[in-house]
């Protein structure tokens, strides 16, 4: 089907962002980058903006409603990630059924209408987004950051010294078990003696 790239890429986005989450710990969840200003989320509510708002997405503008309540009934970290892997998987087996009339489809998204192939490339945006901010916070935190897109500064810097592509967890499953026994990701070698940066003299 023409947009089976759609349904690997939600799916691979959705390992990406619980291993955001899962590299924060427990006492971070209400931090701020600045402590006296609300105007930037802190991590708790970046997943409970997640978890609310793909929610809304896929049952409005998708028509695909899991029938659970998008918040954990305990706001931990741990319940977030299972809460989050649980309705996403869901979501990914029903997009899966869907032809190509149903993708071209257009919807109503806000105040326009859309093609649906349209709106999960804007989902699938909005969701990074929202993750280049929780690795930023992880960053202010001093916390390391694995592989998201390809090799960190943690993994050994940049792709032309070598630096080695290593996610946390090889999938779901064993991010939510080795999250549920205080963390087993993969170990990190760290930057190495090379600059992470393509342009160390600035």
């Amino acid at each position: 089907m023409e947009y089976n790239f759609l349904v690997d890429t939600y799916g691979t986005e959705r390992i990406k962002t619980l291993s955001v989450w899962s590299m924060f710990e427990d006492d971070d969840l209400f931090i701020r980058p600045h402590p006296l200003d609300r105007k930037d989320r802190n991590p708790l509510e970046h997943m409970i903006h997640q978890c609310m708002g793909e929610d809304k997405w896929f049952c409005n503008m998708f028509g695909i409603d899991v029938g659970a309540p998008p918040l954990p009934e305990k706001e931990t970290r741990l319940e977030f990630i299972k809460q989050y892997a649980g309705d996403s998987e869901k979501r990914l087996a029903v997009l899966k059924e869907k032809d190509k009339s149903w993708w071209e489809k257009e919807v109503a998204f806000f105040d326009a209408l859309r093609t649906r192939t349209w709106i999960m490339l804007r989902r699938i945006a909005h969701t990074a987004q929202h993750r280049g901010e929780q690795t930023s916070l992880l960053r202010m935190l001093g916390r390391s950051i694995h592989s998201i897109y390809g090799p960190s500064a943690d993994t050994g810097g940049l792709p032309q010294n070598n630096a080695l592509t290593l996610y946390a967890y090889p999938d779901i499953l064993s991010l939510i078990q080795g999250e549920s026994k205080g963390g087993l990701k993969t170990p990190l070698p760290g930057p190495g003696i090379m600059p992470c940066t393509e342009r160390p003299d600035l």
